[in-house]
């Protein structure tokens, strides 16, 4: 990332109104085609527009340097989430057939690469970057999030949420795919093994060759910064 969008993006950090701003018109253009994805649900072009350019602007305020990412990138996440958001109390998301056809065909990609990033799907299918996080998570690829594991018996994500505010927690499941992303390769390693794997503690361990106790520590360290994350998301 070039030294003066960092700048930028400090001082937007730190309150500057007008840089904000600045940052919000030059992502104009991917604001708008998120929000394209989501026309024709009875709502004018332009409101979805607003609530994206919200979720732009906490995009900004929440980047961090160290997730090695686009601001553009990171931004997709916060912009579909506060438009599914905006959707989701008003009104159900319907998803086209074209997104649908398109994440059947990331799926099949996804057996043989499980760690390929969304810009490199995007040039596999020659489509936008926001289509394939659209995909992504219509098909609810960390579904297997949901299941149990086998020793505790627990899905992650109730571990990540909060009994009293769980719908405020979990805006969406792209943005719980992205922070896994962002792990360092053991952890996530370990969150892959144990939630996508349904892998016991001990196997982990086995398997990376560390102790039980460690995969114990280390897995608790993550879901603990994980639910951090996605609280402030």
């Amino acid at each position: 990332m070039e030294e003066n969008l960092k700048k930028r993006i400090l001082q937007a950090q730190q309150g500057n109104k007008d840089v904000l701003n600045e940052l919000v018109l030059e992502n104009k253009g991917l604001i708008i085609n998120v929000a394209r994805k989501f026309e024709n649900r009875g709502y004018e072009f332009d409101d979805l527009y607003q609530i994206g350019a919200i979720g732009f602007i906490k995009a900004v305020q929440k980047f961090d340097f160290s997730y090695n990412v686009m601001l553009s990138t990171f931004a997709v996440t916060y912009i579909i989430g506060e438009i599914k958001r905006f959707l989701r109390d008003n009104g159900p998301i319907k998803i086209s057939r074209q997104i649908k056809e398109i994440s059947k065909k990331i799926a099949l990609e996804q057996r043989n690469n499980p760690n390929i990033t969304i810009e490199e799907l995007a040039k596999i299918f020659n489509v936008d970057k926001e289509e394939i996080a659209l995909a992504l998570d219509s098909e609810n690829c960390i579904r297997s999030l949901e299941d149990k594991s086998d020793d505790d018996e627990i899905p992650l994500i109730d571990k990540l949420s909060s009994k009293e505010n769980n719908e405020e927690i979990i805006v969406n499941k792209l943005a719980l795919k992205q922070c896994i992303n962002n792990l360092e390769p053991r952890e996530k390693k370990i969150i892959l093994l144990r939630y996508y794997k349904c892998q016991t503690q001990k196997k982990v361990a086995d398997i990376i060759g560390i102790s039980q106790v460690q995969v114990s520590r280390i897995e608790k360290k993550v879901l603990e910064n994980l639910s951090k994350e996605l609280k402030e998301a």
